[in-house]
């Protein structure tokens, strides 16, 4: 008998993968977590339902979170993430040496634990020194720090449940007292495609630039997120993330990736336009 995990896109579509078995499932105070193995895209990571990540496919994300604002941004040594209890967004700034703090704060204990046990592809490097793990809601986490971080990454959830109040205008707001005069803010920024999706995108959009001076949308194309095309924000108070792209710099770290390159870095952010017109539509009502 064939067993299928399948995630509600829409109303009318489905993403369904077949599972060869069931690895973890419990319940913290949050949420449901599941993991699970699967012949076409190996061991996956889903909270209530919802797919996080693929352990064939979740580079994709985490490099692009990362590795793009590391290559504008001359000196980064202090960065926050927000949720990514997986490991992921970590492992990656880890790379960096010159990097010298790295606060993570995820709001579910239970989801570092089990990325820990089970997902040691991205929660290998939550033990490197210069990790501190705070077990906290981020919005409140946020709230209390001011100028002290170089770049903040939130790596929320969907706009709902436990990440909701992570795409409010009070969090953004947060995100940008805590960076200091040249920092950077990247997010998940949800898909442009399916309708319900979109507007969700341009509710956080419309909520970042009622904060950030600046802010742009790149994208990427993650085959398990719902229409498998995916966006993320770049805002800012100084620099901008073409004109201040330091290629050479970025190629001398010789940092090898497999879907990052400052090339790609460089289409990233020449969107559709379909994409364009659903983000013009929110600025020219700001």
């Amino acid at each position: 008998m064939d067993f299928w995990f399948s995630e509600k896109h829409t109303k009318d579509v489905k993403l369904s993968i077949r599972i060869d078995k069931q690895v973890y499932s419990g319940k913290s105070d949050l949420q449901r977590i599941d993991v699970f193995d699967t012949p076409a895209f190996g061991r996956m990571l889903v909270l209530d339902g919802y797919l996080m990540l693929t352990e064939k496919d979740e580079f994709i994300y985490h490099e692009m979170m990362t590795h793009v604002p590391m290559a504008v941004h001359p000196h980064v040594r202090d960065v926050l993430v927000i949720g990514a209890g997986d490991g992921g967004v970590v492992r990656e700034l880890t790379r960096y040496p010159d990097i010298e703090r790295i606060d993570l704060a995820e709001i579910d204990e239970q989801v570092i634990e089990v990325s820990r046990r089970y997902l040691p592809f991205t929660a290998c490097k939550l033990d490197d020194p210069r990790v501190r793990i705070f077990i906290e809601d981020g919005v409140k986490f946020v709230r209390r720090k001011k100028e002290e971080y170089d770049l903040i990454i939130v790596d929320s959830t969907d706009p709902f449940g436990p990440g909701e109040g992570l795409f409010s205008r009070e969090f953004y707001g947060s995100c940008f007292k805590a960076l200091r005069e040249d920092g950077i803010m990247v997010n998940q920024h949800e898909s442009p495609f399916y309708e319900q999706d979109a507007l969700a995108m341009q509710r956080a959009h419309k909520r970042i630039i009622e904060s950030f001076p600046f802010s742009r949308i790149f994208q990427a194309h993650i085959p398990t997120y719902p229409s498998g095309h995916w966006l993320f924000g770049f805002s800012t108070k100084k620099y901008h993330p073409l004109r201040d792209l330091d290629e050479a710099r970025w190629n001398a770290r010789k940092l090898a990736c497999r879907y990052y390159t400052t090339t790609l870095h460089r289409g990233a952010f020449y969107l559709p336009a379909y994409v364009e017109e659903l983000l013009t539509d929110v600025e020219q009502k700001h």
